[in-house]
């Protein structure tokens, strides 16, 4: 039974966590990322404003002729976009998540990731929802607006404690697409540990706007020399022992790192679709504007 003192503490703990990611992602969004998301993620099309006076220099093919012939002088319709978006996150909460050899763990970079995202879609009058899934969908937020919905969505990724441990992209992705809400702009949050999701990519992929960001440790991506260790596969549990000291072992680790990095990087690019990689303990905001900026050269 866990000590009520506990509790407490972790609450605390999670508040002051959160307020930080508010501040720190609230001021990155005002100074940095609020036109560059603007600019890539435009509103579904444009409206209907009003009509007013044919002026020089004036389109010729805005004329309202319906107008003009009863006004007896030229009058052009004029339009205003339709800006309103819906942004979903799909944040994967599985147990390797909870990995982490910097001052953050990955779930912790995925929470003040979604922060970021999300403070940028609400200052541009957008709903977002949030969707959090490991080898099943978990949990479901339906999009809304407003700066307490925010910070309930990022509190959710940080305190979640789910069912599952393992991850099915395929499963939650496919959750997704029979959800009934128009095109939106969709978020997909993980590390991409697994396999067998290339049909949710591909029907996601058509039916919203998905990228993808790809958060890891940099302790994944190369094995130390530390000797005899073991090893635990945060998602089933399993431990096996290896020896980091053989050169031949820690080259065999990199090299199937690099293939399965070379695997699903084919695989976005295959659906025509944006991947982004974001490392725990690094500066991620230029990654995120050079993410923005290519999707805005590509759009």
């Amino acid at each position: 039974m866990a000590e009520p003192w506990r509790d407490d503490e972790e609450r605390r703990r999670r508040a002051a966590r959160l307020k930080a990611i508010e501040i720190t992602t609230r001021r990155v969004v005002s100074e940095t990322l609020a036109g560059q998301y603007h600019s890539v993620f435009k509103g579904r099309g444009l409206e209907f404003d009003q009509v007013r006076p044919y002026m020089a220099g004036d389109d010729v093919r805005a004329i309202d002729w319906n107008v003009t012939a009863r006004a007896q002088t030229p009058y052009v319709r004029q339009y205003h976009e339709e800006r309103e978006l819906t942004v979903m996150l799909m944040v994967d909460c599985s147990a390797s998540g909870q990995f982490g050899t910097r001052a953050q763990s990955k779930v912790e970079l995925a929470a003040e990731l979604s922060a970021l995202l999300a403070f940028s879609a609400i200052r541009n009058n957008d709903k977002v929802g949030l969707l959090l899934f490991t080898d099943r969908v978990e949990k479901v937020i339906l999009p809304k607006k407003g700066r307490r919905h925010v910070l309930r969505v990022v509190n959710d990724i940080l305190s979640f404690n789910p069912e599952g441990r393992g991850t099915n992209l395929q499963a939650a992705l496919t959750y997704l697409s029979r959800l009934k809400i128009h095109r939106a702009v969709v978020f997909l949050i993980s590390d991409f540990l697994d396999a067998g999701f290339d049909d949710g990519l591909r029907v996601i992929g058509r039916k919203h706007d998905l990228a993808g960001f790809r958060v890891v440790d940099p302790a994944e991506t190369r094995l130390p020399d530390l000797g005899l260790v073991p090893m635990e596969n945060p998602e089933t549990g399993a431990v096996e022992w290896v020896d980091t000291s053989d050169a031949a072992v820690r080259r065999h680790f990199e090299e199937t790192w690099s293939r399965h990095e070379q695997t699903l990087t084919r695989l976005f690019r295959k659906h025509n679709l944006e991947l982004a990689p974001v490392a725990c303990g690094e500066d991620y905001v230029p990654r995120l504007v050079a993410f923005f900026r290519r999707r805005a050269k590509r759009h």
